[in-house]
């Protein structure tokens, strides 16, 4: 299962998140909900520094049972829609695929 953690802080702002495990939802290379997710945290993390011109910081590991931990995210407001279209779309994907992926936001 995917674990995905956005911290908040007292706004309501994500400060940071971080993403660990597999769905196992289907076959390597066929497993949709695994490439859902990476689509859509890999396409965030891109838009923040390719379009909103920031630098988080990372930590990733895809070989020891998928690692993704993105800090130092900036608060402003074009950096905060990226971000809450991430965790949104992580909590439709959840909707639908409870048993591979699990979302929990911590203020």
């Amino acid at each position: 299962m995917i674990r995905a953690q956005f911290t908040l802080d007292s706004n309501q702002r994500i400060t940071s998140f971080k993403m660990t495990g597999h769905a196992d939802s289907g076959p390597y290379g066929q497993d949709i909900v695994c490439a859902a997710v990476s689509a859509l945290s890999i396409s965030t993390v891109n838009g923040l520094e390719q379009v909103v011109h920031t630098k988080p910081h990372l930590k990733q590991d895809n070989d020891n049972g998928g690692f993704l931990e993105v800090t130092g995210l900036d608060l402003g407001h074009d950096s905060q829609i990226l971000l809450k279209t991430l965790l949104n779309g992580l909590c439709d994907i959840q909707e639908s695929y409870p048993q591979n992926i699990e979302v929990k936001m911590f203020d």
